[in-house]
């Protein structure tokens, strides 16, 4: 089974027309690949109502011709051809022109738009990525794949936290163990954190070793077919006080809270309520992070994004984290995060390492 390129393209076609636009260049990696297949950067993507065009050039142009579908490939010579006048061989005339504007400086766009003959160019933002809110069954067997990996790499790494052990040392048997599970790289770079550390959402490894009693946190995810998994555990090592065990206990039942409720039609901002609800109920409300998840694909963080202030009812075919935290300074922090596929009837869970306070 492979992913329908060209029904995604006609799709997005659709909705050109539909915002009044008779071309899009797109712009960024991800998008790109989503509609084309290639996999590589240093690519441009022209989609106009007769033609797909992907303009790369002569490091990419061997394997872009292999893995792109519906497209027609077109290696530039960077030295003797702008891009904007590549673009503009591909052009409609009297083109209303879009552009990924999300994925392009300032310095460059300025160069190319000078060059463009065009009716008008317009920014345009989240036009792909609402497309690619609902993931489709070979979407979700990739994300299935990388939170699959992501849990085997964890159970592998977890016989090395042992006393002594340095955060970077057990951040970097980690990512080894799922590279060697075959992930193509880091979803993102690992946060891996001891103690008073954990109250960082995102540190990065130190030397810091590991002591009994310490808190730790792990966020880290795999990669599989560009498709990413997002997944955090937090553990206390050898044994917990009365107050780390209540702040993880607070945490975890924001979490069951809000996952209770998922289902189709339910909004962002009733999952955040709900987990927000029971943290403050703990007493550490105000050491609660401000977001409770997001969508997760191609992009590690991709709509939509689960916050009080969006009121975007889940679609089945969402893919989503849900990941409350509290994190209080010079004492430490949880999180627990799980990558969660709505389904037409609920939710299905795709992260499944276990949970345990202590090891």
């Amino acid at each position: 089974m492979q992913p329908n390129y060209l029904q995604r393209q006609t799709a997005f076609k659709a909705n050109l027309n539909k915002h009044g636009l008779s071309a899009m260049l797109v712009l960024g990696y991800e998008n790109i690949r989503y509609l084309s297949g290639f996999s590589g950067n240093a690519a441009y993507a022209l989609i106009t109502q007769n033609s797909c065009v992907l303009i790369t050039d002569y490091r990419y142009f061997e394997r872009a011709s292999n893995e792109c579908q519906g497209f027609d490939v077109i290696s530039r010579d960077r030295d003797n051809e702008t891009l904007g006048h590549c673009i503009n061989r591909f052009l409609p005339a009297n083109a209303m022109l879009g552009f990924d504007a999300a994925f392009i400086n300032v310095a460059l766009w300025q160069q190319v738009a000078d060059e463009l003959k065009v009716q008008s160019v317009l920014p345009i933002q989240g036009l792909i990525e609402q497309q690619r809110l609902i993931k489709d069954e070979w979407e979700v067997r990739q994300l299935k794949a990388a939170a699959a990996l992501s849990d085997e790499a964890l159970a592998q790494t977890l016989p090395y936290f042992t006393q002594g052990v340095t955060e970077r040392d057990l951040a970097l048997e980690l990512e080894f163990r799922m590279q060697k599970l075959g992930s193509k790289g880091m979803a993102f770079d690992t946060i891996l954190m001891f103690a008073e550390r954990t109250s960082l959402p995102h540190g990065t490894p130190s030397e810091r070793p590991l002591a009994v009693g310490d808190f730790i946190t792990l966020d880290f995810g795999a990669v599989v077919n560009g498709y990413r998994s997002d997944m955090t555990r937090s553990y206390i090592y050898g044994e917990a006080s009365e107050k780390q065990t209540f702040i993880y206990n607070a945490v975890r039942d924001a979490q069951i809270a809000a996952m209770g409720l998922l289902a189709p039609n339910v909004s962002c901002k009733t999952l955040q309520q709900a987990s927000q609800q029971v943290l403050d109920g703990s007493g550490y409300g105000e050491y609660s992070g401000k977001g409770l998840g997001h969508g997760v694909g191609l992009f590690l963080h991709e709509q939509p994004f689960i916050t009080e202030h969006n009121n975007f009812a889940l679609q089945a075919g969402n893919v989503i984290t849900i990941e409350p935290g509290i994190y209080v300074p010079d004492f430490g922090g949880v999180r627990l995060e799980d990558d969660i596929l709505i389904t037409q009837t609920g939710y299905e869970v795709l992260t499944h390492a276990p949970k345990p306070f202590i090891i």
